[in-house]
């Protein structure tokens, strides 16, 4: 078991997995500016919605 997670830490991220990363960051600063600026998280939510049509779009 050790030996396929320590090749897989070499393994290049496909477009994907890179938009999906952003995404999920994208709705965490979302979700932390909510309770401060709803202006700022509403922007931030917008960007993680931009994203998520991307990711689908390569589906």
């Amino acid at each position: 078991m050790c030996y396929v997670s320590m090749f897989g830490l070499f393994k290049k991220k496909t477009e994907k997995e890179k938009l999906e990363d952003k995404y999920e960051k994208l709705l965490g600063e979302a979700h932390k500016l909510s309770t401060v600026n709803r202006t700022a998280s509403d922007a931030k939510a917008a960007e993680a919605d931009a994203i998520l049509k991307r990711i689908e779009a390569l589906d």
